[in-house]
């Protein structure tokens, strides 16, 4: 097989730079070009000098046209908005698109615009788009020229709960998600929020009842259920530069036992490659996932109060960007998804 000819547009970001890093020891992809409006003519390993020696090819202009004639597969690593205006009927004829961005995972245009706030340039392709969360829309994703790759907050959120939803398990009206993530989750972009002395030694919550992500979460784990359902979603900023920890809470329908809820995690995880089930009494960590593509899940049932609370974690940057991006390439090119990504996680 020849190798898969890959462009990247948005390279120097911290999603753009992991995807960097993962396809380095793909042994089916090959780069074409590293896109990036700041760092146009400059070696790719002068932006990121962990990558002297490795990756020098210069950063090259966005030229979504061009590129697309080039390469068989796009990578955009871009901020919400942009997307929806570079993708187009002729590019996607010319080759296959992979956005890390919000732009194509609603499908409701108008839920799209009203939580972003830009204008969504690209509706005749959202009903194309499918939302790349492997693990369930794995023979979608095979067969698609345009893939929505979840956010990060999203991907542990649903991947924790979809099971006892699609069981019928829980109260999907007593959801709700607490979640806590690492600060390279905010990009590379130099804003207050992020700088050092802002986030030591602190904790704090931000987009209360707000967060973008709550819609995206929404409408998946809705799939689901087989109806529409509105949960509670709140996520915090920690001290740390990896990692997603997201806590779930919902109201069971029964009196379940740990083992049954086992039962229903193993009858849609059990054979995934990416997905860790903790043994009973056992929590997942954000450092036990740290530069991997998994997601480890563990739960625990609250007798007391007829409560699950799940726990989910991912290393935002991989499973919940880069990651998960080349998971959905080698689903999209026939190759076994867990092609490159055999990555046991850094520790410590």
């Amino acid at each position: 097989m020849e190798k898969i000819k890959v462009g990247i547009i948005g390279a120097t970001g911290y999603a753009g730079e992991e995807i960097v890093r993962l396809l380095h020891n793909h042994p089916q992809a090959e780069i074409v070009t590293l896109a990036s409006r700041s760092y146009v003519g400059q070696p790719y390993s002068n932006v990121y000098p962990n990558h002297k020696s490795l990756t020098d090819m210069l950063c090259a202009e966005e030229d979504m046209e061009a590129l697309s004639k080039e390469a068989d597969v796009i990578f955009l690593a871009l901020p919400h908005g942009l997307a929806s205006e570079k993708v187009t009927e002729e590019v996607l004829n010319n080759c296959k698109i992979i956005d890390l961005g919000a732009d194509f995972r609603l499908k409701d245009v108008n839920v799209y615009e009203k939580w972003y706030k830009v204008e969504h340039h690209g509706k005749k392709l959202l009903e194309e788009a499918v939302y790349g969360l492997c693990e369930w829309n794995r023979e979608d994703i095979k067969k698609c020229r345009l893939l929505a790759n979840p956010g990060c907050y999203t991907t542990c959120s649903i991947l924790s709960l979809s099971p006892l939803v699609a069981e019928g398990m829980i109260d999907i009206s007593s959801i709700i998600i607490d979640a806590k993530s690492g600060v390279s989750g905010a990009g590379r972009s130099v804003k207050l929020d992020n700088h050092f002395a802002e986030v030591n030694e602190s904790i704090k919550a931000y987009g209360v009842g707000s967060h973008r992500h709550t819609p995206e979460i929404e409408e998946q784990l809705g799939y689901r259920a087989g109806e529409e359902l509105t949960l509670t979603f709140t996520p915090h900023l920690v001290p740390m530069q990896r990692g997603i920890l997201a806590v779930c809470y919902a109201t069971l329908k029964e009196k379940y036992t740990w083992e049954d809820v086992n039962a229903a995690y193993q009858k849609y995880y059990g054979n995934e490659p990416f997905v860790r089930l903790m043994a009973q009494g056992a929590y997942p960590e954000t450092r036990w996932v740290k530069g991997s593509n998994f997601c480890d899940i563990g739960w625990k049932v609250d007798s007391r109060t007829n409560r699950i609370i799940v726990i989910g974690a991912i290393d935002n940057l991989v499973k919940g960007a880069a990651g998960q991006a080349v998971q959905n390439m080698n689903l999209m090119f026939g190759l076994p998804e867990n092609t490159g990504l055999d990555l046991i996680p850094m520790f410590p």
